[in-house]
Parts: C-alpha cells; sequence; structure tokens
C-alpha cells in the first residue's frame, strides 16, 4: 500500500508524528535560511542607522494634514491588530477539542468525496477513509465523479471492487463543478452527519471519530472544521512553507474562532454538517448569486455562513486530522489564493447581512470581531497597495527595510507556534513565506477585489502522468 495511505492507517501517534519529526537541515534548507536571515537582521540593522531619515519623514507627514491622517490611520490599525491578536491568544489559551466518544454514541455518517481529474490520488483518499476506526455500519461512503477526462472513474471503481458495499460510487454527466457533486452527494445521504472530503486528501483513522464527536455533546452544534495539514510537505519550498502557515491558521486561529463557535469557514478538505443544518439551506445554496452570476466557488464558506446564520454553533476539532495535497508551483498556487479571496469577498458581505442582526442566543461580539478582522483587510487593500507603490517611488530603502523588519517581528508569533507545537527547523521556513507572501502575492487581494464576480474553479488540470 502507498506511503501517503500507511501514514494515515497507522493509529500511533510516533508513526503519524514522522510526518513532523524533527530532521537534520539539508544543505539546501540551510542556504535558504541563511538568505532569509541575512537579508531580515540586515534590514533591521539598516532601519536603526537610518532612525534620523525616519524621524525625518515623520516630522514631514505629521506637518500636512494627509501625513497625519496616515500616520493616525496607521496606528489605530496597529492597535486594532495588536489586541486582536491579543483577543486571539487568549482564546486560544481556553482551546480544548472534544475528545472522541464511544461507538454507542457516535452518528451515522455519509462520507462524500467529490472527485474530478484526481487520477490514483482518490482511490488513496477512499481507501483512507475505509481504514477509519469507525463503526462500519454507521458509515456511508459516497464518491462522486465530477466529468473526469482522466483516469479517475478507472481508480474509483477499483475502489470499489476492493471495498464492497462500504462504498458507493457515481458519475456526472459532465462536469459540472464541485458544488454540483456535492449536493447530489447530500441528496443521495441518508447518515445524521454529511461529511466532505477532498478528493486529494489522506484522513488519520481517528479523525472521523475526533471530528463528529462535538455534535454529541453540543446540540446546537451545526459544522464541524477539520485540521488540515499538508501532505506533499516535504516534496517542494511551496508546500514546506505552507505547511507552517497551515498550522497557525488552523491550530492558533481556527481553535479561537471555535472558542466563540464562530468558526468563518469549514475546509473543503475536511468538514462535518449537521443533516438538518444542510438540509435547511441547501437548496439556497445549491442556487446561490453572487452579482446576478451563479456560484461555483467558495462552497465551504457559504455553507458555513448559511448553518451559522441559522443561530448554530461552528466548531474546530484540532485531532481531526486531514493530509491535502496543495499546489508546488507558484501559478497555481496564486490561482488557489485568488479563488479563495474571491470567496473571502463574497462571503464577507453575505455574513454582514446577518452578523449585526439578532441571528443567535449567545453573544454576538466575537463574531462580529471577527467578521471586522475580515473587513478591514478588504477594505483597506487598494489603499496600502497604492500607499506601497508610493513610498518604493520616493523612499524605497525606508519602505523595504521597514517593511522586511515588520516581517522579522509579526512572522515570529506563528513561528514561535509552530516551533513550540513541532519542531524548530520547520518553524523557520514561515520567516521564508511572509517574504515570499509579501513580495510576489500581494497582489492577490486587490485583484480578487476587482473580480470577486468571476467566476471559475481556475486550477482544475489534469493530473501529471507519473
Amino acid at each position: 500500500m502507498d506511503a501517503d495511505l500507511n501514514i494515515a492507517q497507522t493509529s500511533s501517534r510516533p508513526s503519524f508524528s514522522k510526518l513532523f519529526s524533527i530532521k537534520s537541515l539539508s544543505s539546501r534548507d540551510i542556504l535558504i535560511f541563511t538568505a532569509t536571515f541575512i537579508v531580515l537582521v540586515g534590514a533591521l540593522i539598516t532601519v536603526i542607522q537610518l532612525q534620523p531619515a525616519f524621524e525625518q519623514l515623520h516630522l514631514e507627514r505629521i506637518n500636512t494634514f494627509w501625513g497625519r491622517l496616515l500616520v493616525y490611520v496607521s496606528i489605530a490599525l496597529l492597535a486594532f491588530k495588536i489586541s486582536f491578536l491579543g483577543f486571539i491568544f487568549f482564546l486560544r489559551l481556553k482551546y480544548r477539542p472534544v475528545q472522541s466518544v464511544s461507538n454507542e454514541k457516535l452518528p451515522v455518517l455519509t462520507v462524500i468525496v467529490p472527485a474530478y481529474n484526481e487520477g490514483k490520488l482518490v482511490w488513496k483518499t477512499l481507501h483512507s477513509l475505509a481504514g477509519s476506526h469507525y463503526p462500519e455500519h454507521k458509515v456511508q461512503i459516497i464518491s462522486i465523479d465530477d466529468g473526469s477526462q482522466d483516469d479517475t472513474w478507472a481508480w474509483m471503481q477499483k475502489a470499489k471492487r476492493e471495498l464492497g458495499d462500504r462504498l458507493s460510487i457515481f458519475q456526472q454527466p459532465k462536469n459540472m463543478g464541485k458544488r454540483h457533486a456535492l449536493y447530489r452527494g447530500f441528496k443521495l445521504g441518508t447518515g445524521d452527519v454529511f461529511v466532505t472530503v477532498d478528493s486529494d486528501s489522506i484522513v488519520k483513522t481517528d479523525t472521523l471519530r475526533n471530528l463528529v464527536s462535538p455534535f454529541t455533546v453540543d446540540s446546537k452544534c451545526g459544522a464541524v472544521a477539520g485540521n488540515v495539514r499538508v501532505l506533499n510537505n516535504e516534496k517542494a519550498m511551496i508546500p514546506r512553507m505552507l505547511n507552517v502557515s497551515f498550522a497557525f491558521s488552523f491550530e492558533f486561529i481556527r481553535s479561537a474562532q471555535s472558542q466563540l463557535g464562530s468558526v468563518l469557514c469549514t475546509p473543503g478538505a475536511l468538514a462535518a454538517y449537521r443533516r438538518d443544518a444542510v438540509l435547511n439551506c441547501l437548496e439556497d445554496w445549491m442556487h446561490q448569486t453572487f452579482m446576478g452570476k451563479t456560484t461555483d466557488i467558495g462552497e465551504d464558506r457559504a455553507m458555513t455562513n448559511m448553518i451559522l446564520k441559522q443561530g448554530m454553533h461552528v466548531r474546530f476539532q484540532s485531532n481531526a486530522v486531514v493530509l491535502t495535497n496543495i499546489p508546488e508551483r507558484y501559478k497555481n498556487l496564486y490561482k488557489m489564493f485568488i479563488r479563495w479571496e474571491r470567496s473571502n469577498v463574497r462571503e464577507n458581505i453575505k455574513m454582514s447581512k446577518f452578523a449585526f442582526t439578532n441571528y443567535r442566543e449567545e453573544s454576538k461580539v466575537g463574531p462580529r470581531i471577527l467578521l471586522l478582522n475580515q473587513w478591514i483587510k478588504v477594505v483597506f487593500a487598494y489603499p496600502f497597495m497604492i500607499l506601497m507603490l508610493i513610498f518604493i517611488v520616493l523612499y524605497p530603502v525606508l519602505f523595504i527595510s521597514s517593511t522586511l523588519v515588520s516581517i522579522l517581528v509579526f512572522s515570529s508569533i506563528p513561528a514561535l507556534f509552530y516551533a513550540k507545537s513541532y519542531n524548530v527547523g520547520e518553524s523557520l521556513w514561515m520567516y521564508c513565506y511572509s517574504l515570499f507572501y509579501t513580495f510576489s502575492l500581494f497582489w492577490i487581494t486587490p485583484y480578487a477585489i476587482a473580480t470577486a464576480s468571476r467566476r471559475g474553479w481556475l486550477t482544475r488540470d489534469l493530473p501529471k502522468k507519473v
């Protein structure tokens, strides 16, 4: 059996932790980290030496209306961000995942796996699900081929022959999009809880039972987000960087959101939904539009929003781990980010329509703060980009050096979190990722705002032949 699948099917923590074990750094890693810190520390020294120039620039700003406005807005935003991080940190300290309940209390599941041009990966996904430590009579696995142009259907048929009645497979008449495939799965599902898993993802053996346990202890829990980690994190630089970023995004940010019962997005790679909550909004979700056009992206964030709107809780389970493949090349990465950001813009608008109403019984302050933080990124995307271009032209050394120092400071937060949770060596990728994002992906949010109404998955290509 494949190594990726063996990783997930081994239940003991030592075997699974091989993915995150401390390893001696390769010569390439050492070179990359050395270059990164030469740049960042060099910028810090430059900023210290250029203090008179920074003070002079500050005096020039403070003597004009626009300059004062810029200073005050910058201070206000910095104060909000620091306060927000403190708020998140406080919530994170209180977070504890729900421990797995007994087999008798586990709900009946329908696991839905939509697939498009995944090749052998879908076979690995289905086998990892079938290998879960979950009562077989309580699991219905459905996989739907969304009109693939490769051998995905053949691999699904192979899985069906091997797994028998535990797996049901279906084909769409043509490629209709992930939302249509999930819709068909929701309609076919008979479980009390629907679990959605991407067809390029591998689950741990205890993932399913950990994922759905919150439904048994919280009657108002409508959805649960899984903990997404990178499967191909040793194959290329981009996955290695994102593996650290994902750990912070899920295990720090979403765990804090979970304390408020308001995780903003249940990821497509692994999520669970209470059946009744899905059926209450299924038709609206399926026929969702934005600016008069049918929506074909952001199905995970949209479903999360509609469940939150019902006044139900959305939780995060750090002990429900899924390993998923992510892009290894820049082009595929920025396309994925564009899709995510377009969805964020759309769903921030949707959430704003109910977040300030009396949509749930519990306190609504926390969810509103989370939404406000989302909007700040969107609202200031263009002003920051314009200011960046102006400062690069007028004060290139001051701007670049101060930006690099900011990266050094703020990247240390997720880096320290990862170092404490996993290992120090891999945590250094966070600094590399921040540099990479700041100077090569800064345009994603402004572009996504300008093109928020566009359709298209962007990254659905044929898999490469091995």
